[in-house]
């Protein structure tokens, strides 16, 4: 596991610990992001090029496009830890939309572009937070974090307007679940998500449709797999101006 760094907010100086991400390379080696001794700068505009870093593997040398680590500051300030970035590194290259349920009957000119997934093998339950975290990062949202309340019920990611869930058991997510993200998301004023290993019952598809809560199911790669038309438009669209 890869050592925790110390990272300050240069808005109020609160300084706390943060280990990076490590992702798969196609390759098969892990990949730990190499930080950099820079300033971690505050995100105050996005673009979807601040939002990837290349950086080339260490084992097979491939440079690839990677999800540019974020932290959230008990302040409320999302701050971008930079990252060393590959020598001779080209620009950004976002010009393809990969992963799944990239495509759809949407214009090029509206519909999100992004390099392709790479998902998390979901081997525990805390593996399927972690694969739905970086999905949620993938689709455009920021600062996904555990809840600090974890014995809040029906919320295991949130960031700045959103709130998931994931189900990682062997049942259909049912009806209630479903019911209790949506009131969730209303109180803090936010989209939310929903992730399930097993599917959905039947009543919860609908209700979801109903709320126009976007409805994830994943497989044990790690990838998600949209299941009704708000998590197509999720996909398509990304997430909506905060």
């Amino acid at each position: 596991m890869p050592d925790s760094v110390p990272v300050r907010c240069p808005v109020c100086r609160h300084e706390q610990s943060f280990t990076p991400p490590t992702f798969p390379c196609a390759c098969g080696a892990p990949l730990t992001l190499p930080l950099s001794d820079a300033t971690p700068q505050p995100v105050r505009h996005r673009t979807w090029l601040d939002t990837w870093v290349a950086v080339r593997c260490p084992s097979c040398r491939r440079l690839e496009q990677w999800p540019q680590p974020e932290l959230g500051c008990p302040c409320g300030t999302v701050l971008r830890v930079p990252v060393v970035p590959a020598p001779g590194a080209p620009d950004r290259d976002l010009a393809t939309a990969g992963g799944p349920g990239a495509t759809g009957p949407a214009s090029a000119s509206s519909a999100v572009l992004r390099p392709a997934f790479r998902p998390v093998t979901i081997r525990t339950a805390r593996d399927a937070i972690t694969a739905a975290g970086q999905y949620l990062k993938w689709l455009g949202f920021s600062g996904m974090r555990r809840p600090e309340d974890h014995t809040a019920a029906g919320v295991d990611l949130c960031g700045p307007g959103i709130v998931a869930q994931v189900d990682p058991t062997t049942r259909p997510t049912g009806v209630r679940d479903v019911e209790c993200l949506w009131l969730n998301g209303l109180n803090d004023s936010a989209i939310g998500v929903f992730f399930s290993l097993a599917g959905y019952s039947r009543d919860a598809r609908r209700r979801a449709d109903d709320l126009r809560v976007p409805l994830f199911v994943m497989d044990l790669t790690g990838t998600p797999q949209p299941v009704n038309d708000a998590a197509d438009d999720l996909i398509r669209m990304g997430p909506p101006e905060l």
